[in-house]
């Protein structure tokens, strides 16, 4: 070792000189002798820093030894990370948790024919949703999720659930979508317009506190639950309702093609017979207040009502299509039946790039050749036909017959653009324009949008 060469070297060219002729001529003996002590109590020392320096050695061979045996992907670490937009940690015995969130940002304007003074006409924008949550797996089965929406200057809580999963089937109890439209299930994020099918908001689709079951056995998709209403009217007069939802969804994969067929079924019974109610919708966009088509406040104490769904995707190719049927109970009146319905084709211009499905909605778009790649990302023009008619049993709130267009670049599967033309076409509007009620709306609308 060094220190044992150091010290023996030392020691001996001290013994040399203080051996020497010269040297011994030059000092006494008494001068010779203290000067070998200290030289021998220099050798004790570097042979203690020589073993305290071999144990430290030996410590540090023992412990890189005990890391070359370790597996390299560190199995028997607690955590594991993974990323999914967003960190994604899972623990042991089945923790998870990952945070969640999105942003949609909107500018839009409404072209509203001479004579109509309203609000949210002409150029507006907003934050169209800013969420931010988290979600998870707890031991056992169990998992969580929790999300807020800040867009608008309110703080509203959109979902809140716990479930409970185990092979084909799913429990969830909280806050969370009833089983209504495939429209309605998929999420914003993924959905081919700025917003969803006209009848989906005209109907009063919204989340509610309840308990549902799913089961899923091959390509067939049962779903069930019992509601009451939306988790911020819970403590307001606005608690007034109970409903049961069912829907069923045929998914089978065909070839390259996923087909979806569904169908649902509705009852929702207001505890006050006299509560009212009111249909009414935008016009294309959200950023608008004004509702041409409206049915006004209504007496009502319980709706029942029926949806169709049909949809398939094959390659670049998609198409989509619902009908809804909105029967109204108004005691001692006549009861109206409203319909909603839309139409979609939608194509992607870029090749190997297809629309997401999953569990019996639309899913994530996952650009074959995203940005991050070296490539553009995915580029999808869609069409739709979006048909509402609120008049029925003489109630007038007007028919909708909508057309628009969207053109959706996606340059990863966590960001997305998309530009938006409509053109609705209303009969019988609950707004007069210069005292003609069947008139045009031209509609144009931009939205960013990222999310994790």
């Amino acid at each position: 070792m060094t220190c044992k060469f150091a010290a023996a070297l030392l020691a001996a060219s001290a013994m040399s000189i203080v051996s020497s002729p010269a040297m011994a001529q030059s000092m006494s003996a008494e001068e010779a002798a203290q000067m070998r002590a200290e030289m021998a109590e220099l050798k004790a020392r570097l042979a203690a820093m020589e073993a305290r320096v071999d144990a430290a050695v030996k410590q540090a061979q023992a412990a890189t030894a005990t890391v070359e045996k370790a597996p390299s992907d560190d199995k028997d670490s607690p955590l594991a990370i993974a990323w999914k937009g967003a960190p994604e940690i899972e623990g042991e015995g089945g923790w998870s948790f990952k945070p969640r969130g999105r942003l949609q940002y909107d500018v839009a304007n409404v072209g509203a024919p001479d004579g109509i003074v309203d609000r949210g006409l002409g150029t507006g924008n907003e934050v169209r949703r800013a969420r931010l949550g988290v979600e998870g797996d707890i031991p056992g089965g169990f998992g969580y999720k929790f999300e807020v929406d800040f867009a608008g200057n309110e703080t509203e809580i959109t979902d809140a659930v716990l479930t409970y999963e185990d092979k084909g089937l799913g429990v969830t109890i909280g806050q969370h979508n009833n089983f209504q439209s495939l429209e309605e299930l998929t999420s914003s994020r993924f959905i081919s317009m700025m917003e969803r099918a006209a009848f989906t908001d005209a109907f009063n689709f919204e989340r509610r506190v309840g308990l549902s079951a799913n089961y899923t056995a091959g390509s067939v998709l049962v779903q069930g639950g019992v509601f009451s209403d939306n988790i911020s009217d819970l403590n307001s007069d606005e608690n007034n309702s109970y409903g049961v939802d069912g829907r069923v969804v045929f998914m089978p994969k065909t070839g390259a093609t996923q087909l979806h067929v569904g169908g649902s079924a509705h009852y929702r019974e207001l505890k006050d017979a006299a509560a009212t109610v009111r249909y009414r919708q935008r016009p294309f966009v959200h950023t608008s207040d004004t509702r041409f088509i409206d049915t006004g406040a209504m007496t009502e104490s319980a709706e029942t009502s029926y949806g169709l769904e049909l949809a398939a995707i094959n390659g670049p190719f998609h198409a989509a299509g619902e009908a809804y049927w909105q029967h109204v109970s108004r005691p001692g009146l006549a009861n109206p039946t409203f319909f909603g319905g839309y139409a979609e084709l939608g194509y992607f211009l870029t090749a190997g790039d297809t629309r997401g499905y999953k569990g019996g909605t639309f899913d994530r778009v996952k650009p074959k050749n995203g940005v991050e790649k070296g490539g553009i990302g995915a580029i999808q023009v869609n069409l739709r036909y979006d048909y509402l008619d609120l008049v029925d049993a003489g109630i007038v709130g007007g028919t909708q017959n909508g057309y628009g267009i969207s053109l959706i670049w996606t340059p990863t599967a966590y960001t997305r653009f998309m530009a938006n033309y409509g053109r609705m076409d209303y009969d019988d509007a609950a707004i007069a324009a210069a005292g003609n009620r069947n008139y045009g709306v031209d509609v144009f609308g931009l939205r960013g949008q990222v999310d994790f």
